[in-house]
């Protein structure tokens, strides 16, 4: 594949996971794919679950790499067993590193979606264009087999990285289930998950999980630091939004997500008679041509900010850092108790399925956002 195409499990601004040079905040998950890798009971196929952008990626590009520049298990011979490594770190001077950073591996294969369209030239159109398909369909599924017959020939390990497994459509899955029922000899899939309870049960069942967990705030401001070492950070008002998710964090960094908040908690405090002009503003900005990632940051963060309320009000406290000035005071007034709590879990639960329909039938995106204000401002009143 070429070096200049798109990919979509990229976030734009932030190293992609096979260049980040560092996994933070994940030892246990670490050790635990090292533990059987050196005790001889390396399952094929192992499930990475956890929240999106927690470094379930990363890991897996640290463990292909790792797989495919050791040695194949022998007693040694005259020389000795092989000393078993005591991490999953390789030298990125290695040639497997290298290869793998320039997209060259031949015994690497990126299970993820394609270009947008139904045939293969549309779909190679799309790609290039940066245009992807909604989902991993069977036909991308299928050409794990000409790169296991292709990479049969080497006679050493192969790895698979799905990302994202919870993106493929029936089709594709029952392909994968398939693989993961017959494997090929010393081929080892690793399947990235950010919602586990999607996937087949069967797929779940013939894996061996990875569990991938939320940053810490201190881990988190240290994979920040190294994915964005030139910006300077909000970075308590970054943790309260994203959960421990460096990923959504840079996302968030990159498309001003922290000022979008601000101005969203800033609508929401002139509740019940709401900032009409603000709305305006706040609606007409999402919706300029080629801004559909502000629109989808927005839907995002209105989302948010209606869980923020219902929890902060459930749970009789207002949010401690608050993720922008004047949250604190805004929610303590809208959401005193926790019969204005679940009332609020409502309205979230309202706001999102006309989003969804609304996107859905391809609505103006400034009409939809503000019909979503407008319905959390009744809500309010």
């Amino acid at each position: 594949m070429s070096d200049a195409l798109p990919e979509p499990d990229r976030v734009f601004g932030a190293p992609h996971p096979r260049d980040t040079p560092r996994l933070i905040g994940q030892g246990a998950a670490e050790q635990s794919f090292l533990e059987a890798f050196n005790t001889g009971r390396l399952h094929h196929g192992w499930l990475m679950i956890g929240p999106r952008g927690t470094g379930k990626a990363t890991l897996a590009y640290r463990i292909a790499r790792f797989l495919l520049s050791q040695p194949l298990q022998s007693d040694g011979g005259m020389f000795g067993a092989p000393e078993k490594p005591t991490s999953l770190d390789t030298d990125p001077k290695h040639p497997t590193a290298r290869r793998i950073s320039a997209r060259a591996e031949p015994s690497l294969f990126v299970l993820r979606r394609g270009g947008a369209g139904s045939t293969d030239s549309d779909r190679q159109k799309n790609l290039e264009a940066g245009k992807f398909a909604a989902d991993i369909r069977v036909d991308d599924v299928r050409k794990l087999n000409d790169f296991f017959n292709f990479s049969s020939a080497e006679g050493g390990r192969r790895v698979v990285i799905v990302d994202a497994a919870d993106e493929m459509n029936v089709q594709a899955a029952n392909a994968l289930l398939k693989r993961l029922e017959e494997p090929p000899e010393r081929a080892t899939l690793l399947l990235i998950s950010h919602q586990h309870s999607r996937l087949l049960p069967t797929i779940r069942s013939r894996c061996r999980e990875l569990r991938i967990s939320p940053l810490s705030e201190a881990d988190m401001a240290e994979a920040l630091r190294q994915a964005l070492p030139e910006t300077e950070l909000n970075q308590a008002a970054l943790a309260a939004l994203t959960s421990g998710s460096v990923g959504e964090a840079i996302r968030m960094t990159n498309l001003s997500g922290l000022a979008i908040y601000g101005e969203l908690v800033g609508l929401l405090a002139s509740l019940p008679r709401m900032d009409r002009a603000r709305a305006l503003r706040l609606a007409d900005a999402a919706a300029q041509r080629g801004a559909e990632d502000k629109l989808d940051m927005l839907v995002d963060l209105i989302a948010l900010a209606l869980a923020r309320l219902a929890r902060a009000g459930t749970l009789g406290t207002t949010p401690y850092p608050e993720a922008a000035q004047g949250e604190a005071e805004m929610i303590a007034r809208l959401s005193p108790n926790p019969r204005q709590a679940r009332r609020w879990a409502e309205v979230a639960q309202e706001v999102d399925a006309k989003l969804r329909h609304g996107r859905a039938v391809n609505l103006d995106p400034a009409a939809l956002i503000l019909d979503t204000l407008r319905h959390i401002s009744q809500a309010a009143s």
